[in-house]
């Protein structure tokens, strides 16, 4: 009798948990963390690392003064990207204190955390325009933690690999810069009389630096680590290697899509060919999505167009590329990370998370879902 009620409770518990909800996907709908909170990690990233996910963002707060940094770099966890633990502030702004490069009120964009293996480092990396200066500084920010959620120790900001050339300069670029180059870029998309190589901003930045805003991380199958930002007034992207405890340039770098004026860029490989997704500069306003590939990180890179397909194609579904996830434990598995931005209450930016998907030649594409799951990656190899 004992024997038949542990078979009956064991079933009953069985068909419990077969009838539980699957966890899903709902684009740009609040998404609650474990506290009934909208998640607030804007211009994000993920890293998995020992059986979880970690989500890093920017922290919003409401209204449009909500678009400067008043907070910091907000951590989440999950194990299955559907249930998220606020795991608190990872990399907390200085207050009181202007001398500070992360002072409140600063601009700290698109943090992206790595893990260092040799270091044993979380080492990350973010946009930063330092307060008061608008997007003039146009810096990259790095700082460093023992344990993934933090807290991260902020170590620096400088401008990408100063005294450097990249593997692909131009004769144009060492010569001597007239001096009307620094005043005569009138600091927007398609302001300059000609193509920027004939400014020759690269040069101009030679010595102090280059330029670095819209960023992103990207670790190789050899570990070796790359960054990726919009330079040269966001004309043009860089891809730069790091050094091998990820906290500098190694010096080492290329330019690409000169004169496209591509931000938010992101990296993933898949079946050994490298995928670029980024968009085009209109400010907070959407546009449609770019596509590129490369057989190598350094190129060369051919655009593909337009991946996303569908109804708000155009628009990458009112939304802007921050990151691509791939999926742990899954064959050809990718998450499109995007933010639909609102700069008039910053801190109700929504997120969009889509299956990127491939067409019979292994060109990656994304589809409009208003709701989906992990079983997805499952479901279309059947």
């Amino acid at each position: 009798m004992k024997t038949n009620l542990l078979l009956f409770a064991a079933a009953v518990f069985a068909m419990a948990s077969c009838s539980q909800p699957t966890k899903t996907i709902k684009s740009g709908e609040i998404w609650p963390d474990n506290n009934g909170v909208h998640i607030n990690a804007h211009g994000g990233g993920l890293l998995f690392y020992e059986g979880k996910y970690y989500w890093f963002g920017e922290h919003k707060i409401e209204g449009e003064k909500g678009n400067k940094a008043w907070v910091g770099v907000h951590c989440y966890s999950s194990r299955n990207l559907a249930d998220w633990t606020d795991e608190g502030i990872a990399l907390e702004v200085v207050k009181n204190d202007t001398l500070s490069d992360i002072t409140e009120g600063c601009v700290l964009e698109r943090p992206k955390v790595i893990y260092n293996p040799e270091t044993k480092k979380f080492v990350m990396w973010f946009h930063l325009e330092l307060k008061g200066q608008g997007y003039d500084a146009a810096r990259s920010g790095v700082a460093v933690s023992d344990n993934v959620t933090g807290p991260y120790e902020f170590m620096k900001s400088f401008r990408p690999n100063a005294g450097y050339w990249p593997q692909n300069v131009k004769d144009i670029h060492k010569q001597t810069v007239p001096e009307t180059t620094l005043s005569k870029y009138c600091g927007g998309k398609g302001c300059l009389p000609v193509h920027p190589d004939t400014v020759n901003l690269l040069g101009r930045d030679f010595a102090g630096g280059q330029m670095a805003r819209d960023q992103n991380l990207f670790v190789d199958d050899d570990g070796k680590a790359y960054h990726i930002y919009s330079s040269e007034e966001n004309s043009t992207l860089h891809i730069s290697q790091l050094t091998s405890d990820f906290l500098s340039y190694s010096g080492n770098y290329i330019r690409a899509f000169s004169g496209r004026y591509m931000e938010a860029p992101a990296i993933f490989k898949h079946n050994g060919k490298y995928f670029l997704i980024a968009s085009d500069c209109t400010g907070w306003d959407p546009n449609a999505a770019r596509l590129a590939w490369a057989p190598a990180v350094f190129g060369p890179w051919e655009e593909l167009g337009n991946p996303c397909i569908g109804e708000e194609a155009e628009l990458t579904f009112r939304s802007q590329s921050t990151y691509v996830l791939p999926v742990q434990g899954k064959e050809d598995a990718f998450i499109f990370m995007a933010d639909r931005w609102n700069p008039e209450n910053a801190i109700d930016g929504r997120y969009v998370w889509l299956p990127v998907q491939f067409n019979e030649n292994g060109i990656p594409y994304l589809e409009w879902m208003d709701e989906w799951d992990l079983s997805f990656f499952e479901d279309r190899k059947r």
